[in-house]
């Protein structure tokens, strides 16, 4: 594997940034909308991360959630997702401009460390093996260090990997880095978070690298943040490359105790000290009204049928919120998105053949496959909606507990007109 597509591996799903927008139809268009504004929610919050820092994926991304214990930066992202509108997108940027000038980033106090040394430490910290296909970069290069090789301990090759970067550690970034991922979108066998001696903070996880577990490639995970904010991340799987290889042992090799060895030996104290410690990340903006999770959880479970029971919920802290229920006949996942100032994307998505109310608000609804993520036999229903005022509310609906299962019934346990109903309702226009 290549050093662009391992930092790609690594990036995080913190760090996707939309750049521009695909036209497709279908459950495709609806998703990539989806995502905007959670990608809008997670740029206020993430603030400036140095070094080429692993950002564990711990939140759930509903209908479009990229597989992998790690999200693709760009690569597996399922298209492109439209731009927040200008206005926001200056005030943000504004923001963050101003922040930046107040907090410039350390530079190093230690000496460089080359590539090579890089790869070293990584070799020398793992038990006695043959090792191949070493890559990396050191802390002279802008993306920051990592190294990655295919480690062979006789019991079959395995992928491993190790990360090296700065985050401001009071923000929020790195909070959410640290929370174990929701069980209905990521699934994994173990997760547990740890505070060590020194003050470090530290997430281990069994995981898999596809949330459907279409092949059974484990993905078990470290990931460290220490006082001053340096992190290490590291990443192995039982295979010699984490995707499109074939599984050659039962589990990848070190165990999670020997994982936690690895981030927090002293030997990645140079490679610290040479990229210096990240500024302070913007303040986080809080949700507009209506938009936080408690609110939009409160709003949609009043409005299901009476014939479902709510059986789990979740989301996240804003904007975007799930539950699963049932009506006797299996479960349902349905999960709803609320956006506000998205008029810049609604001529994208809502074309000649939406519906326009008489208020002005403009409807249209889809039944399609979940997608190329999703379990055997998984559809998905979506009523999507954008006001006047440009707040933009959708709902999905599945025919199984969680996308990434098969599906548990023919269809989803809520109607076409039941999920446009509460798309619809005025509870999201007076943002209450």
């Amino acid at each position: 594997m290549g050093a662009d597509a391992f930092e790609e591996e690594i990036g995080g799903a913190l760090r996707r940034t939309g750049e521009g927008f695909v036209a497709e139809d279908g459950t495709a268009l609806v998703e990539r909308g989806v995502l905007s504004g959670r990608r809008r929610l997670r740029r206020r919050r993430a603030g400036a991360m140095g070094g080429s820092v692993a950002a564990l994926a711990v939140v759930g991304l509903g209908a479009s959630y990229v597989g992998g214990v790690f999200e693709t930066a760009t690569a597996d992202v399922q298209g492109v997702a439209a731009r927040p509108s200008a206005s926001a997108e200056q005030s943000q940027q504004s923001q963050q401009n101003k922040q930046s000038k107040q907090s410039k980033k350390a530079h190093g106090k230690g000496a460089a460390v080359s590539r090579a040394r890089v790869i070293g430490i990584l070799e020398g910290l793992l038990p006695k093996g043959k090792f191949s296909g070493q890559e990396g970069r050191g802390t002279d290069q802008e993306a920051g260090p990592y190294a990655h090789l295919v480690y062979d301990d006789r019991h079959g090759k395995a992928a491993i990997g190790v990360s090296v970067g700065a985050v401001d550690p009071d923000g929020v970034t790195v909070a959410e880095q640290l929370k174990c991922p929701d069980k209905n979108f990521v699934p994994f066998d173990e997760c547990r978070n740890e505070k060590l001696s020194d003050g470090s903070r530290l997430m281990l996880i069994r995981g898999y690298e596809y949330p459907d577990r279409r092949v059974d490639t484990k993905a078990w995970s470290a990931f460290l943040v220490t006082p001053e904010g340096y992190t290490v991340s590291a990443n192995e799987w039982n295979a010699p490359a984490e995707k499109d290889a074939a599984i050659t042992r039962p589990e990848p090799p070190l165990s999670l105790a020997q994982l936690k060895t690895l981030v927090t030996a002293k030997e990645w104290r140079p490679v610290m000290n040479a990229i210096g410690t990240a500024p302070d990340e913007p303040l986080a903006q809080p949700p507009a009204q209506g938009l936080d999770q408690a609110s939009i959880l409160k709003n949609l479970k009043a409005l299901l049928p009476g014939r479902v029971k709510v059986t789990d919920e979740g989301g996240q802290d804003a904007e975007y919120a799930y539950v699963i229920v049932d009506d006797g006949k299996g479960a349902t996942l349905v999960q709803i998105n609320v956006q506000s100032n998205m008029k810049g994307v609604e001529d994208q998505l809502f074309g000649s053949g939406a519906e326009v109310r008489p208020d002005g608000t403009k409807v249209v609804t889809r039944k399609g496959d979940g997608d190329d993520k999703g379990g055997a036999g998984i559809v998905m229903w979506t009523a999507d909606t954008i006001r006047p005022d440009g707040r933009r509310v959708v709902v999905s609906a599945f025919n199984s507990g969680a996308q990434n299962q098969d599906a548990t019934r023919a269809e989803p346990g809520l109607s076409m007109e039941e999920l446009t109903r509460i798309a619809l309702s005025e509870k999201w226009a007076s943002g209450k």
